[in-house]
């Protein structure tokens, strides 16, 4: 026995280290297509204007100690070492950094939380790792939750950074840009540009496990390309050219070149262009494999192709036009067209980390009430953070072949591809230093020479790049404005709405005073009152049976909600309590989501639904141990339940089914056909038979059919509001609800079963 098991834990642990080395591979095709191709335009960027060349190698062998010691401290260092570590459960990002923090302070802007979440497995899994550092960490956390200013911009801050990864869109098409002459430049170039970047977008849809397999063959043969091109550039022109490690350089170059040279690290930095991918993309693989392929492939084979460009060009000082100082003119002759057919093809797979870390991050804020809801497709079934966003893909093409046909020099890109990396990587920085603090819980010093030596070598590179704000530099800023106010008006709204709810919530006391039957005819079936509350009865049940004094026999206010994290346990994600005495047959059901969970479809979920209600009414007075409570002034004690209870479903034959005059008897405001299906009990004698005809009455809901009651509401700025709301809510809020994806298509509801319920919100 000991041996099979052996045997089995060896087997396991071999496929999970294939599983490892599987992503590590495929990561190559997403994540390292743009950090790959910079060798492509860093030198022509570097020395484009700014640098007066002479025949001294000072200036090579300067800025190849730049980059030697850029792509060691900040990919290598900060993002391998450091921020891989800080996950959000397997998920990255800027949002996700702040998702993470949100977790450990009650500094978050999600409306909808409760005491029953913080009882979540995964924030005890990410506790329990915590150790020392407890007082630095309180004293932060305190100065956070008493400032609702330093809340705000804490926000903004992550939402900046968010911004700033999405307007990277020149990253996807700086590669394009070949190195040809002037006059073919406009009719050849961009016309072949345009055209790959559409086939491009087009093939998204096949998810990422399958574009990993498809590009890292190409990216891998890039990196084989140019490691061999550098060696061999490096003992045919010049051996010794390891010398440029020395920082010794670095500080001869700027007290050289002064001015010019601090302008020129605008170029310099475009060789870490692609290393927020890293973090961006952590969702679509894991830390380790990202480390294995960074450290092992990546870094080494980049590190030989600028020493090989620097080896050439330290022998040849006869650079002057833009076509010379590109990439090409270090690779030999017979082989230049070949490089220069690979190259494309390269540059066309640097596009994808662009793409698939801004599908990560929308979906991160749409879960957190940070931008509206858009049609989410999961494109692998084990990787879940894999997935695909028709409409973001199709907006992402729509700005490269803008930039593309835009901006048609390297140069512009170069300096606006510059500034948004480097806001990025600020901005995690920033981020990073709260993480080490209130996550980790470290001491601020560590904290403080994290921020300090990362953020002084960014911010260095930042003031390089804002130099050049008119120099293409302004694009990504003004991409991000918008991004940051559309991301921020739905957020303002979300609240505004929920406040709305909260003020305007029924009291528990006009529904008691109803009586059992609650004043109106009880109908056949289950009514699921959608509901953003947790607690509470939401204002349209009292506007629909006002107007309709009808309704279900079992009534559920469900709430599906996201938490911030990435994922809740199954077992986790119901929290069930009931609204008023157990004849009323109310119940409340809290749905819990992470905003990388897949949500099930209309069959399951309903099925799930009910499961958890019956396990509530089975383990009612029972209280079996390791269930969280929580306990609510309105509703009473909320219950976290499994869908332990599977109810046993039998087929029934069409002569057993309720005939027509059968159905005209039952009264419901909402057409529900008839499910052809019978529901039973499981036969157990630990039921109770007050339980028992609960349950009873339960299925045979059930059975009749599920309605979903759902609030459309009209959102209006109230009379005296200043202008800026009213141009929020009225114009901008509502605008964005009209045209994106509502409750229905985000939660898989049946139009069939669907009823809606038209309130103004005048907030």
């Amino acid at each position: 026995m000991d041996l099979e098991r052996g045997q089995r834990s060896r087997t396991i642990k071999k496929q999970s280290w294939r599983s490892v080395l599987m992503l590590a591979y495929q990561s190559l095709g997403v994540v390292y297509g743009d950090l790959s191709t910079s060798p492509l335009y860093v030198y022509k960027s570097t020395f484009a204007d700014d640098i007066e060349h002479t025949e001294s190698n000072d200036e090579i062998y300067g800025v190849l100690s730049f980059v030697f010691w850029t792509l060691t401290l900040i990919p290598l260092l900060k993002y391998v070492f450091v921020v891989l570590r800080a996950d959000d459960n397997g998920e990255g990002g800027t949002f996700a950094l702040y998702s993470l923090l949100c977790r450990h302070g009650s500094f978050g802007f999600l409306p909808s939380g409760q005491l029953a979440d913080v009882e979540l497995s995964a924030y005890k899994k990410k506790d329990s790792t915590a150790s020392g550092g407890g007082a630095a960490a309180s004293i932060v956390k305190r100065l956070l939750e008493k400032h609702h200013a330093l809340q705000l911009m804490l926000l903004i801050l992550a939402l900046i950074g968010t911004c700033m990864v999405i307007a990277d869109v020149f990253s996807a098409v700086s590669g394009l840009e070949l190195a040809m002459s002037k006059e073919h430049h406009k009719y050849v170039e961009v016309p072949i540009a345009c055209l790959i970047l559409v086939c491009l977008f087009a093939l998204q849809h096949y998810g990422t496990h399958r574009l990993g397999f498809l590009f890292a063959p190409i990216v891998m043969l890039w990196l084989l390309c140019i490691s061999v091109i550098g060696v061999y550039n490096i003992f045919y022109w010049n051996p010794r050219v390891y010398r440029a490690f020395s920082p010794f350089y670095m500080y001869n170059f700027l007290k050289k070149t002064q001015r010019g040279g601090w302008m020129s690290l605008g170029g310099i930095l475009l060789c870490i262009t692609g290393s927020e991918a890293m973090f961006a993309d952590l969702g679509h693989f894991s830390p380790l494999s990202i480390k294995i392929a960074f450290t092992s492939v990546v870094y080494p084979s980049l590190l030989l192709a600028y020493m090989g460009q620097a080896a050439y060009l330290s022998q040849h000082h006869i650079i002057q036009t833009d076509y010379r100082i590109g990439f090409y003119v270090s690779v030999p002759e017979r082989i230049r067209w070949p490089v220069m057919a690979i190259a494309i093809l390269a540059a066309v797979v640097g596009s994808q980390a662009v793409i698939t870390g801004t599908f990560s991050i929308i979906k991160q804020c749409s879960a957190l009430g940070c931008f509206p809801r858009v049609k989410i497709v999961h494109t692998s079934s084990k990787i879940h953070g894999q997935i695909y966003i028709p409409e973001i893909n199709w907006i992402l093409m729509t700005l490269c072949l803008a930039v593309t046909v835009g901006f048609r020099d390297t140069k512009l890109l170069g300096n606006a591809s510059g500034l948004a990396v480097m806001s990025v990587m600020l901005v995690t920085t920033c981020l990073m230093f709260l993480v080490i603090v209130l996550c980790w819980h470290q001491s601020i010093f560590l904290a403080a020479c994290f921020i300090l030596f990362f953020g002084s070598i960014e911010a260095l590179y930042f003031s390089a790049s804002l130099i050049k704000f008119l120099e293409g530099a302004w694009f990504p800023l003004a991409l991000c404005i918008v991004f940051m106010i559309i991301m921020y008006i739905w957020h303002y709204g979300t609240i505004k709405k929920y406040e709305f709810d909260v003020e305007n919530k029924v009291s528990i006391n006009w529904l008691l005073s109803l009586g059992p039957t609650l004043g109106f005819v009880r109908v056949r079936g289950i009514g699921l009152i959608h509901t953003e509350l947790v607690s509470g009865i939401p204002a349209i049940f009292s506007h629909f049976v006002t107007n309709l004094p009808a309704f279900h026999q079992v009534v559920v206010f469900l709430c599906i909600k996201s938490v911030p994290m990435p994922y809740v346990d199954p077992q986790e994600r119901f929290l069930v309590g009931r609204v008023g005495p157990k004849e009323y047959r109310l119940y409340r059901v809290i749905v819990r989501y992470g905003y990388q969970d897949i949500q099930k479809d209309d069959l399951e979920f309903e099925r799930d639904l009910v499961c958890s209600i019956a396990e509530f009414i089975r383990s009612e007075g029972s209280k079996p141990s390791g269930l969280a409570e929580e306990t609510d002034k309105d509703d009473g004690q909320m219950t976290v339940v499994g869908t332990g209870l599977r109810i046993r479903e039998e087929k029934v034959e069409a002569e057993d089914a309720p005939g027509p005059s059968a159905s005209r008897e039952i009264l419901s405001p909402v057409i529900v056909p008839k499910k052809q299906v019978r529901f039973l009990l499981p036969r157990s004698p630990k039921i109770k038979e007050e339980a028992k005809e609960e349950l009873q009455e339960l299925l045979e809901a059930r059975e009749a059919g599920m309605a979903f009651i759902l609030g459309h509401e009209y959102m209006r700025a109230k009379s005296g509001s200043s202008l800026i709301k009213r141009l929020a809510i009225d114009l901008g809020y509502e605008f964005l609800r009209r045209n994106c994806r509502g409750h229905m298509y985000a939660f898989s509801i049946p139009h069939a079963s669907t009823l809606e319920v038209a309130m103004v919100y005048h907030v």
